[in-house]
């Protein structure tokens, strides 16, 4: 049986409204507390020739915890994405106010190339879902 996190009543709405925005396939609380909310996008893609469905290559990732009296929190977030979608998301999220802190690949030869984009924020966690909700929809 997983253990009981302790987290305010507060947080945890927080956490399902935050989850519910992002349209997870999953979310939890983690000890600290942290709201950990995960999604897998529809990746057709390959790696070394062969064709993969791992979340490892189609994940999206999102977060908020230290949340403050005034409702603020660090929040946090990752996707997978093709290459040529970087440019495109880069420009969304930082029109959103949200910091980009990473653009990297994951893999070798894999085929179309992906990358990984990681962001932050300082913000309401619904407002931040909001935010990178609009930033990542034309991802699909």
């Amino acid at each position: 049986m997983a253990e009981q996190v302790k987290a305010s009543p507060r947080f945890r709405r927080l956490c399902n409204q935050f989850s519910t925005i992002l349209g997870a396939t999953e979310h939890e609380i983690t000890k600290g507390p942290v709201c950990f909310v995960t999604r897998n996008r529809k990746v057709n893609a390959s790696i070394l020739g062969r064709a993969t469905t791992s979340p490892l290559v189609r994940y999206q990732l999102f977060s908020f915890e230290s949340l403050d009296s005034s409702g603020r929190a660090l929040c946090l977030g990752e996707t997978a994405l093709f290459q040529n979608q970087v440019n495109r998301l880069l420009s969304n999220l930082r029109r959103n106010g949200i910091k980009v802190t990473a653009v990297h690949n994951h893999w070798l030869f894999e085929n179309p190339r992906l990358m990984y984009i990681h962001w932050e924020s300082i913000d309401n966690p619904v407002a931040f879902a909001r935010k990178v909700k609009r930033s990542i929809a034309f991802l699909g």
